[in-house]
């Protein structure tokens, strides 16, 4: 479903094992519950295709694609279900807010969500990864950064700063 109206539009990019981004969109962009925000919302799940994550061939692969996408889907509701709760935590009515779950590589699928919704800005994640993981499993963020046709806003994960090494160091 595409906004074909000049609001300005947030699109924001939650995982299933973190939704710190949605969090700091919420708690930056949008006001309690009876305010008018100047934004319009977009959360976007990028569920991976099961046959990215199964490397299997042969007989009785497609038996375990069909397990692994069923495990996906219950993901991708789950992020959502997640997301829906955090909206209404934070007094944002999410009879106005769109949750989408499309498939594919999370880079792309933030950029396609963009272009399809006309959005004014990304919001997506860092995970933190250092250089060797980030050039192994390739960056959202860095992506997005570069190919997506708006302004794009990287929210960083909080540092911890009580460690067990602060703890029990003497």
């Amino acid at each position: 479903m595409a906004i074909a109206t000049t609001e300005k539009l947030i699109v924001v990019g939650i995982d299933e094992s973190d939704q710190t981004t949605l969090e700091w969109t919420l708690d930056h962009f949008f006001v309690p519950l009876g305010s008018n925000s100047v934004f319009k919302l977009v959360v976007v799940h990028a569920k991976p295709s099961p046959s990215s994550v199964v490397g299997l061939s042969g007989p009785g692969a497609a038996d375990v694609v069909a397990i692994v996408d069923v495990d996906l889907r219950k993901t991708s509701k789950r992020a959502l279900e997640k997301a829906k709760e955090i909206c209404i935590a934070k007094s944002v009515k999410t009879d106005d807010v769109i949750f989408e779950v499309m498939e594919g590589d999370p880079r792309k699928v933030m950029c396609e969500a963009v272009e399809r919704h006309r959005a004014t800005i990304l919001v997506v994640g860092s995970h933190g990864y250092g250089a060797v993981k980030r050039a192994l499993l390739g960056s959202v963020s860095d992506y997005c950064a570069h190919h997506a046709h708006c302004n794009v806003m990287i929210v960083k994960k909080p540092k911890i700063t009580n460690s067990l090494w602060n703890i029990f160091s003497f």
